[in-house]
């Protein structure tokens, strides 16, 4: 049980890498806020849908899963 627990938190510890390395960089934005765009872009209006909240829900998921599972681990022992 405690070797399939390690795998375990093994895959998600290279899921939370992965899911964080894949997010883009947030200097864009700054540009953004200096120059004032406003522009009404279909990204915009759909922002539940975008690749980059996808990827920040996906790395909420690899973390609270690889805390449930250090906590499951810890008390195995």
């Amino acid at each position: 049980m405690q070797n399939i627990l390690l795998v375990f938190e093994v895959l998600l510890g290279l899921g939370v890498i992965v899911s964080i390395f894949m997010q883009p960089s947030k200097s864009d934005a700054l540009s953004g806020l200096i120059q004032g765009s406003t522009q009404e872009t279909f990204f915009s209006k759909n922002k539940s849908r975008t690749k980059e909240v996808i990827l920040v829900r996906l790395t909420v998921m690899f973390m609270a899963l690889f805390a449930i599972n250090s906590i499951v681990l810890n008390l195995v022992k």
